[in-house]
């Protein structure tokens, strides 16, 4: 199987380096195309036998499936680059949640389907989001996500979700992150704690938390039921996290969403002229 990958910002490296070091793809497998060449070009040199194309139609040349990683208002560019090149037996895999399945069938004559990744992919961990257009058949579904199981754990959502479930799998990372950087500068003003120690201790705890979530088959409330003695310590805390955080959580889904219906908006101008309903 050949991919390829039309932008290797964040995102698209994040993808193509966790897809080598997990033995899925090897470099030989791998085109890379970037709207900066010297980019693609300096990622390829990495890994001997990846090929760096000067033009995203080059990328797209021989590949199975071809990921485009670009941001929303580059799209229809890369789109009509691509539409005179594409066969219908290739796979387009967009990662940007604004571009909608339909904005990609309305212009390109092959087998299409989104896919939203997290960071976490690049420690062979958390989710893949797929999304599947008209024309992927379940022989289609099963290639791709058995590549995407090398470094995720893929679940199939309705495209209606994209905008929320991204906010919990792909933009909770960095959420999550922030709460504990606060918590740790906490400990550290609070205290005098090393920031070092107290980041190695919350850290571990982060991940004894999920492995309970995950593995331990415990909900959330369970974790706080199980560790907050009634009067204690821990439970007094959670109520003044419960006091402040209040609404805090619907604010910031509101601004991603409210983000994601400009994007959106802007992206539908871009491919049909006119804008479309999202969330």
């Amino acid at each position: 199987m050949n991919v390829g990958f039309i932008g290797t910002g964040t995102m698209g490296s994040l993808l193509i380096e966790a897809f080598i070091a997990s033995g899925a793809l090897s470099p030989s497998q791998i085109a890379v195309s970037n709207r900066t060449f010297p980019k693609a070009k300096a990622l390829a040199d990495r890994y001997l036998g990846m090929r760096a194309e000067y033009t995203n139609a080059g990328a797209a040349y021989g590949c199975d499936i071809l990921f485009l990683c670009v941001k929303p208002l580059e799209f229809k560019k890369v789109v009509d680059d691509l539409k005179p090149v594409l066969k219908p037996n290739q796979m387009i895999v967009s990662i940007t949640s604004p571009v909608l399945i339909s904005h990609l069938e309305g212009e390109l004559k092959c087998k299409v389907a989104k896919v939203i990744p997290s960071i976490t992919n690049y420690v062979w961990s958390g989710a893949s989001l797929c999304i599947y257009g008209k024309s992927m058949q379940e022989e289609d579904k099963a290639r791709l996500e058995a590549l995407l199981t090398h470094i995720s754990e893929p679940l199939c959502i309705d495209e209606d979700y994209t905008r929320i479930v991204s906010d919990l799998s792909s933009c909770g990372p960095a959420f999550i992150s922030f709460l504990l950087e606060q918590f740790v500068e906490a400990a550290v003003e609070e205290t005098g704690i090393g920031r070092q120690e107290a980041q190695r201790v919350a850290s571990a705890m982060l991940l004894g938390t999920g492995l309970l979530l995950t593995e331990g088959g415990l909900t959330p409330a369970e974790i706080q039921e199980r560790v907050a003695v009634p009067g204690g310590i821990t439970a007094k805390a959670l109520n003044l996290l419960r006091r402040e955080t209040n609404g805090v959580f619907n604010q910031l889904i509101r601004t991603t969403h409210a983000k994601f219906r400009e994007d959106l908006a802007k992206v539908s101008v871009a491919f049909i002229g006119e804008e479309v309903n999202g969330q």
